[in-house]
């Protein structure tokens, strides 16, 4: 495997990589069903440190999803600012309660409660990012497309899921070959470079690889249509596994945890958790 690689499948003898496809796309579901839909702080804390320690358990590489986890950063704090700027007291209506930190200027103030709202936020990224991770780096993408075909998903789509995936890793190589030829070319691409001089040279990756990934999806295509895919109503599948009594324990944790973040809206009174009242 190359040292650029990022979210691509890399075999492994964990636990996690024995379990099903179908097995892990259903508890990934799940659980982002019960994470995305429950604002109770107890739940969140409890999943993202259960996500973190699967994510460890996973033996996924830094150099895998570093790129992946900078990116996403950066989206979540956008997220985070964006949900302030637009709607500073949101956290102020949620929970009823106004407890001023900074008296701010205008209507830019700080609350407790929305520093409560947004950290709850937080952890939905925590709960949900190193699931669907380990999910993508675990799987092989044939398993992952026969999972699909399992849940009712056309063959037709779940392969065309699964060759994207299976593609990302050949894409990123091709970046790194076109960036490694440019910077050859003058073309400064490094944090050395001035800002305008990375982005003229990032222009100049982009036309190639795109010309290079179509060239990729028109030899792919070509071959599928010599092999007449699509022409019966159903497949089988070669990377299919069978189901285990692990399978079977792992997906009922799933619907137990799910359960149980529903459960708490009663408890709760509702969605939200409420250590103000």
């Amino acid at each position: 495997m190359s040292e650029h690689q990022m979210l691509g499948y890399t075999p492994d003898d964990t636990l996690i990589h024995k379990l099903n496809g179908t097995t892990k796309l259903l508890f990934l579901i799940l659980l982002s069903v019960a994470c995305m839909t429950t604002y109770d702080t107890r739940f969140l804390l409890g999943m993202s440190v259960a996500s973190v320690v699967l994510f460890k358990l996973s033996n996924i590489k830094w150099h895998q999803i570093s790129f992946v986890i900078k990116f996403i950063f950066v989206f979540s704090v956008l997220n985070i600012l964006a949900v302030y700027l637009f709607s500073p007291e949101y956290g102020v209506e949620l929970y009823g309660s106004r407890t001023v930190l900074w008296g701010g200027i205008g209507r830019f103030t700080l609350t407790s409660e929305q520093l409560f709202y947004e950290f709850n936020l937080v952890l939905k990224y925590f709960c949900t990012i190193p699931l669907a991770l380990i999910f993508l780096l675990t799987t092989n993408p044939s398993e992952f497309a026969s999972s699909l075909n399992r849940l009712g998903v056309s063959y037709k789509i779940s392969y065309a899921v699964a060759l994207a995936i299976r593609y990302i890793p050949d894409i990123q190589e091709d970046y790194f070959d076109i960036s490694l030829a440019q910077q050859a070319r003058g073309y400064e691409l490094s944090r050395k470079g001035k800002f305008s001089q990375r982005i003229k040279g990032m222009a100049q990756i982009v036309f190639p690889l795109i010309l290079s990934s179509l060239d990729r999806i028109e030899t792919i295509s070509t071959a599928m249509e010599l092999r007449r895919f699509g022409e019966k109503k159903k497949r089988t599948w070669y990377a299919q596994q069978p189901f285990h009594k692990v399978d079977f324990l792992v997906m009922l944790l799933g619907v137990l945890l799910t359960i149980f973040s529903f459960s708490l809206f009663k408890v709760n009174g509702g969605r939200f958790y409420n250590p103000f009242q």
